[in-house]
């Protein structure tokens, strides 16, 4: 048997495991969030005075997002926070009831 098809890949999360999870997921979703409102305030677009062309253009979301990431990383708005407290409410209670 391979080891993709291994009954261990399928083991669930422990705790610590699950909330390191729900962490990750919750920075990345403040990461898209973050891009985002960086798109929508103009960050990355083209100056007609000096600019890069077509390639400027196309991967200006790419370092909206890296910039998005740093700032998630820093601390960003405490959005990643309220989302993981929120996740792991409704897993608490999620847990309970069946």
């Amino acid at each position: 048997m391979s080891d993709f098809l291994s009954p261990a890949v399928f083991r669930p999360l422990s705790q610590t495991g699950r909330e390191d999870a729900l962490r990750t997921k919750a920075a990345q979703l403040e990461t898209a969030f973050l891009a985002e409102m960086l798109s929508f305030s103009g960050l990355g677009t083209v100056s007609d005075g000096f600019g890069g062309g077509a390639g400027e253009t196309q991967f200006a979301s790419f370092l909206r997002q890296e910039q998005a990431r740093l700032m998630v990383d820093k601390g960003g708005i405490g959005l990643a926070g309220m989302i993981f407290e929120s996740l792991m409410a409704r897993e608490g209670a999620g847990n309970g009831s069946t």
